[in-house]
């Protein structure tokens, strides 16, 4: 089983990756993992990512009172625990202001679907949020139409929210998100964009529902 203190290291060593992959400054983005007994492990608010100690972190319950940790739990704690409640599946969340996704979240334009198989086999389809001012219960209400059955959201000119069912597969996602904003904007200076073929996307969304339902194999 893994323990808290396996997760405290995982989220301290994230937010790291995620300030030297440019996807966080100063004090940006909050990440979360569910613990074994259920409490959820939280950023503390205020926390610059990329120097963040993995005895920072604290724990609150599944309603967002304090447990434990000398801190105060990320502003977004609501929205952490609005997706924990919404997808018992998951065990990780990782928020970030990643340049590339947030500037389509910025303009308000969706990432499509059907042009890279890894992110349609890894991520799905990406959901476009309705803005929500942060920090308040606007941002988890805005997720409610897509958290049943999306891993990925662009919150409307705020940024990009990946989970998964370990801080590791959150991350990947997140990654793959930001890489593929970018390889979007770039193709689109070069010329038109060709989606991949609807047999192809189906064959693709099968492989993702055996994936989702085998986490052992992800």
């Amino acid at each position: 089983m893994i323990t808290p203190e396996h997760l405290r290291r995982q989220l301290a060593d994230i937010g790291r990756w995620l300030y030297e992959r440019g996807m966080v400054a100063a004090t940006d983005g909050n990440l979360s993992a569910r613990l074994p007994d259920g409490n959820i492990l939280l950023t503390p608010s205020g926390a610059a990512k990329g120097r963040m100690s993995p005895d920072d972190l604290v724990i609150v319950d599944p309603e967002g009172n304090h447990v434990f940790g000398a801190g105060k739990a990320s502003s977004e704690s609501a929205m952490h625990l609005y997706m924990y409640r919404a997808r018992p599946d998951i065990g990780a969340c990782v928020h970030s202001h990643a340049p590339h996704a947030t500037a389509f979240a910025a303009a308000g334009r969706a990432l499509p679907d059907n042009i890279l198989p890894e992110v349609v086999l890894f991520v799905g389809p990406i959901a476009l949020t309705e803005y929500a001012p942060p920090g308040t219960s606007a941002v988890p209400q805005s997720l409610v139409p897509y958290a049943a059955d999306h891993d990925a959201f662009l919150l409307r000119n705020h940024g990009l929210l990946t989970v998964g069912v370990n801080p590791e597969e959150a991350f990947h996602r997140h990654e793959t998100v930001e890489h593929y904003a970018r390889i979007l904007l770039i193709a689109e200076r070069i010329g038109s964009i060709d989606p991949i073929p609807d047999d192809d996307i189906r064959r693709l969304n099968d492989m993702r529902r055996t994936l989702r339902n085998r986490p052992g194999e992800r």
